[in-house]
């Protein structure tokens, strides 16, 4: 896997950048859908591809381990053969999943005992454990086993919480030195930087993570419950360390407002499921603001989703149409509105890169924040 940085925006630290794979090129920054089982929830391979313009989406360990299960993910050949996606594909280590299972989870050095969601099975992630679950998934970008964590920890949870984190990175990077791909194509691993809001621990953290001089590095804690203006300024403590030849990713976030000022402290990757996780619940985003389609005042508004949107059910569909479909609860509203938004999540950071490539990206931000933040 190689990065290629192409440009750095004048007024800001946004990137625009290149991640080459054996899947396929990736043009950063990006916006990655998440696929929790093995699939983008409503949204088939073909939109995916044609018109949301995806080019990598994610996979969930946990989930993954639990259903289908590794015997069949195996026997497919990996995940890219299994859900017919031929893009590069990212997993995360299931850490986020297990450790907010609180209730029925028991976390000690050599891992997390945990019951499952589904039948209160008993299992086991050891960082060794998780990159042999990696491996059988088959995902070129996998990320290594952490601790997720709570925005609200103290510091002295949080920084025992990190430290377990940078022994359980060395651990998977053991790990992955003494087995090989499954699949005959690379896998490269992403460490997690943690440290929670505070500074001192962030920064301990990244300049660990920097040391193991991975393909490329993750942000991760963030968006799990600490105000916004603080998750900013953790990102930047962290990219005034992390290498900039390598991408950044953080994860799990996030509103298309947290993408754009994640873009301007220098982050290439995003995934969220906000966009099919809103969308189901009739939120959409759009170019100039959030619409709530259950909403009266669409009963009679016949004009298209989005005049100029991203995608072909935006032309296609009135906005009347789509708020019917809700009200009647017909499962085709939530195909839509997963398809508009991850369409609109997509073409975002690739207007995005456009501006950067332009060298104008922070006046161009100021006035899109402005437009997707206002309620319609």
């Amino acid at each position: 896997m190689k990065f290629n940085l192409l440009h750095t925006d004048s007024g800001s630290k946004a990137r625009a950048g290149v991640l080459s794979t054996d899947h396929g090129e990736i043009m950063t920054p990006i916006f990655m859908p998440v696929g929790t089982v093995g699939s983008v929830k409503g949204v088939q391979i073909p939109h995916l591809k044609n018109d949301i313009m995806a080019q990598i989406i994610l996979g969930n360990t946990y989930h993954l381990y639990l259903r289908p299960g590794l015997d069949v993910l195996e026997k497919a050949g990996g995940l890219h053969r299994f859900n017919a996606w031929d893009r590069p594909i990212l997993t995360d280590s299931g850490g986020f999943q297990v450790f907010s299972l609180k209730d029925i989870r028991k976390m000690s050095e050599e891992g997390v005992e945990f019951r499952s969601h589904i039948d209160g099975s008993k299992h086991f992630f050891s960082p060794e454990r998780v990159m042999d679950i990696e491996r059988s998934i088959g995902a070129g970008i996998i990320m290594a086993f952490d601790e997720c964590t709570p925005g609200t920890a103290d510091y002295s949870y949080a920084k025992k919480s990190m430290e377990r984190t940078h022994r359980w990175l060395d651990r998977c990077i053991g790990r992955l030195s003494e087995t090989a791909p499954l699949y005959g194509y690379e896998q490269q691993l992403f460490p997690i930087v943690q440290g929670c809001v505070y500074p001192d621990l962030r920064r301990q953290s990244a300049e660990f993570i920097a040391s193991k001089e991975a393909a490329g590095n993750a942000i991760g804690g963030l968006a799990v419950g600490e105000p916004a203006e603080k998750m900013y300024e953790m990102i930047e403590v962290v990219n005034e360390i992390l290498p900039t030849e390598k991408p950044r990713y953080l994860m799990g976030v996030g509103t298309p407002a947290n993408i754009l000022e994640g873009i301007e402290r220098g982050v290439d990757m995003f995934d969220c499921v906000m966009p099919t996780r809103n969308g189901r619940n009739a939120m959409l985003f759009t170019k100039n603001g959030i619409m709530n389609m259950r909403n009266e005042k669409w009963k009679y508004d016949f004009s298209p989703i989005e005049e100029d949107g991203a995608s072909f059910v935006d032309t296609l569909y009135s906005k009347a149409y789509l708020r019917h479909l809700f009200i009647a609860q017909e499962l085709l509203a939530l195909e839509i509105a997963s398809i508009h938004n991850l369409a609109f999540y997509v073409w975002l950071t690739q207007e995005a890169r456009k501006h950067i490539l332009m060298d104008d990206y922070a006046a161009w931000k100021k006035s899109m924040l402005e437009n997707v933040t206002r309620r319609l």
